[in-house]
């Protein structure tokens, strides 16, 4: 398996997703009413697709996954333009702090970086934390079912990243709470040929399945701290 999507829900996908395209400047390549994605090129043929899904009332439970954009010598320039393109600021708390906290079209929160070592050369995207109730526990999961391996990023989380080097960390970190709600940004992982029914191998590395075989065209878990994600099936052929 690869880690292949960022997932939002959205009620309007279109507009939230020209919106993310044009501020991670991926390329789109779907584009309906129901359906927006849109694909970031990390390097040589590892890429990260950028997917916005319609649903009728997105969750409201606090967010466990966001991004963290690049913004270092340039953090002001890059806020001034994400607002151009209709983000706005926003407070969720977090008081005197270095990054700036933006909100999406739809209210999502993000943050600007400043100047991090670790995040040199990431792209655009710096990281994508997801909360965690173990970190070491998850990310030793995640690096499992995505292929990404350890890397050196910044204290106070368990870091892994896709093992060219190139693209954003996954940064596991020490949740604020316990999970409450459906998770508003979800990842999700591709089956490789040969892979087979994951079912098995993933319960038993701690996830917890959702949906059953047949009843979407992907099979739906949670990870060991409760995070939902989605295995696609194998590319054909």
């Amino acid at each position: 398996m690869h880690l292949e999507n960022v997932v939002w829900d959205a009620r309007d996908p279109r507009r939230l997703g020209r919106f993310w395209a044009a501020a991670l400047d991926a390329e789109p390549m779907t584009d309906r009413p129901e359906c927006f994605e849109a694909r970031m090129i990390l390097s040589g043929d590892a890429f990260l697709d950028l997917c916005f899904q319609r649903v009728a009332a997105p969750s409201s439970a606090p967010a466990r996954l966001h991004l963290d954009l690049a913004g270092g010598a340039r953090q002001r320039d890059v806020v001034e333009r994400l607002v151009g393109l209709g983000a706005t600021h926003t407070d969720i708390g977090q008081g005197e702090v270095p990054w700036v906290v933006l909100a999406d079209p739809e209210g999502n929160a993000f943050c600007v970086m400043e100047d991090r070592e670790a995040y040199r050369g990431t792209g655009p995207i710096a990281a994508l934390p997801l909360d965690s109730a173990d970190p070491d526990r998850d990310a030793a999961f995640w690096a499992e079912i995505t292929g990404w391996i350890p890397w050196n990023g910044t204290a106070g989380a368990v870091t892994l990243r896709h093992p060219s080097g190139a693209g954003p960390l996954l940064e596991l970190c020490p949740e604020p709470e316990p999970k409450r709600g459906k998770n508003p940004l979800h990842l999700d992982v591709r089956a490789d040929p040969g892979d087979g029914d994951p079912s098995a191998r993933l319960t038993d590395k701690g996830a917890r399945q959702v949906s059953r075989a047949g009843e979407l065209p992907w099979l739906v878990f949670t990870d060991p701290s409760g995070n939902e994600f989605c295995v696609l099936p194998a590319p054909p052929g």
